[in-house]
């Protein structure tokens, strides 16, 4: 049973006062039975965090994927100069000349913005090269982690419309609170609720308008591939036509319930690949099946796996905390 618990928790978490409890109905155990298991995965660190998953531009903030090209000697001090970004929320090494990938984002009152940090972050790790790589176009950003074996091949990518709400201060309240993870306990909410004076159904309303408008992606447990056992993740690069075309290829790529995120990005003249997708798989004979399978249904001119050799970072960007302004009034200051 604890496989179909895993698999639960990453596909729709119960917003309720006792979520474990909903999911011991469903799966006809008890309360103490879940929270059980899911105490001894925590601890073992197969479940990396359990909280809202925010929509970063949706929150005003701004963000990109962004390559180092970094001397092999010069990658140690690098990582350290990287990681020190409270925006930063992945960092990896990839087999490529473009070995550094990291995710950044800055916040909507950001000093210096999101090209003139990597401007810093470039000068400060004696990076030879870079490209900034932002979302032109989301197709999918689901990472559920097939731990049951049962999941198909394929799967429905919905189009959502996302309504429009007035963020009040109640609603930043929330957003900064349940971005944390929670604990594995029979009231997991209730901290937050009692923090904020608030009744549970006030707040699960709150969190239903916030994922309405797409501000909240959704709340979900994310585990840990490598210790989940999925061992072979590849960010898979594809040199595919642009616009109306590419959008369709987009699509058919992000119907692989093996990929977990699907964008379109900018091509350069030093870099030929447009449409990324994360591929996951428990090794690397399967990743590599899974991508030779989607090649069979992509349109692409070429395309190119980049597994991660070292995982260096990988957390959440925490919101509307002092942290991002207090690097950059560092780093301003520098600079001037």
């Amino acid at each position: 049973m604890k496989d179909e618990i895993l698999s639960r928790i990453q596909k729709k978490f119960p917003l309720v006062s006792k979520p474990f409890e909903a999911i011991a109905d469903e799966l006809d155990m008890s309360e103490n039975e879940v929270l059980s298991i899911l105490q001894e995965e925590k601890s073992r660190g197969i479940i990396r965090q359990t909280s809202a998953i925010f929509d970063t531009k949706r929150l005003g903030y701004k963000s990109s994927l962004v390559a180092f090209k970094v001397a092999k000697d010069k990658i140690d001090d690098a990582v350290k100069i990287i990681n020190s970004h409270p925006g930063i929320s992945h960092n990896y090494e990839r087999n490529h000349d473009f070995n550094i990938w990291f995710t950044l984002g800055v916040a909507p009152d950001s000093i210096l913005g999101l090209d003139k940090t990597v401007e810093i972050l470039a000068k400060l790790t004696k990076a030879d090269e870079y490209i900034m790589l932002p979302t032109l176009k989301l197709f999918k950003i689901n990472v559920k982690l097939n731990t049951t074996g049962k999941d198909e091949k394929k799967e429905e990518v919905k189009k959502v419309v996302h309504s429009e709400i007035e963020m009040t201060p109640l609603h930043n309240a929330i957003v900064r609170t349940a971005q944390y993870d929670i604990e594995m306990v029979s009231e997991p909410f209730k901290k937050i609720v009692d923090e904020l004076g608030i009744g549970y159904d006030k707040f699960f309303f709150i969190l239903k308008e916030l994922q309405d408008a797409g501000i909240m992606r959704r709340f979900a447990s994310i585990l840990n591939h490598r210790k989940a056992g999925f061992n072979a993740n590849a960010m898979v690069v594809w040199d595919v036509q642009e616009g109306e075309k590419g959008e369709e290829i987009g699509a058919r790529a992000a119907a692989f319930s093996a990929v977990s995120h699907c964008y379109l990005r900018p091509k350069y003249t030093n870099w030929q690949y447009n449409l990324f997708t994360m591929v996951h798989g428990k090794t690397k004979e399967e990743t590599d099946a899974i991508i030779a399978e989607m090649a069979q249904e992509i349109d692409s001119k070429t395309h190119m796996p980049l597994y991660s050799s070292r995982e260096f970072k990988k957390i959440r960007i925490e919101y509307f905390t002092p942290d991002i302004k207090a690097w950059e009034t560092k780093y301003n200051i520098k600079e001037a």
